[in-house]
């Protein structure tokens, strides 16, 4: 009987080992849907500077008893400007938006311009508080209950449908168990 060599065993084993995390990846629920260490987590500390003279959001603010849309946007962003209208319409329904302009010298004239759907804005001129958050790219948008915890995350440009069939549940979601 021929001896098996420990070289021989290794290919097998990792060729098993890929085709397990290939399976595993395939049963995704959303292949498209990226991950966020966020979720139900308190909403990280904000280090923002005030945008224009626009009401300066704080961390403070993120705690208060109350739903919250926290929107990560800038003016050269083309699917923030997709959404911009959205965002305008969904706050003169009433929603409460927080925005937090990414990286960007032209907010101010922006939302000037084009109308500003946020109750509060800062800027994020560095970028460190979207790493806190863990944006990938913008848009992004985090639903944050009324005790402060990121309920959901959407990733890309809120749309009509996206709105009522993603971010508004998820709104009513986060009041139902807050």
């Amino acid at each position: 009987m021929a001896k098996i060599s420990p070289l021989m065993v290794i290919p097998p084993v990792i060729f098993l080992g890929l085709t397990a995390l290939f399976v595993v990846g395939l049963g995704r629920s959303n292949p498209d849907e990226l991950p966020s260490t966020m979720l139900g987590r308190p909403a990280p500390a904000l280090t923002l500077t005030q945008l224009g003279d626009f009401p300066l959001i704080t961390s403070e603010v993120l705690k208060t008893p109350e739903v919250k849309l926290v929107n990560f946007w800038a003016s050269w962003c083309v699917g923030c400007r997709i959404e911009h209208p959205i965002l305008v319409k969904m706050a003169k329904a009433g929603g409460k938006i927080y925005g937090l302009d990414y990286k960007d010298s032209k907010g101010v004239k922006f939302l000037k311009d084009k109308e500003n759907p946020f109750v509060m804005v800062a800027q994020d001129k560095q970028g460190r508080t979207a790493i806190d958050w863990g944006v990938y790219g913008i848009p992004e948008t985090f639903v944050v209950d009324a005790a402060g915890i990121v309920t959901h995350r959407h990733v890309g440009a809120i749309t009509e449908d996206v709105m009522q069939n993603v971010i508004m549940p998820a709104m009513a979601a986060a009041e139902k168990n807050s």
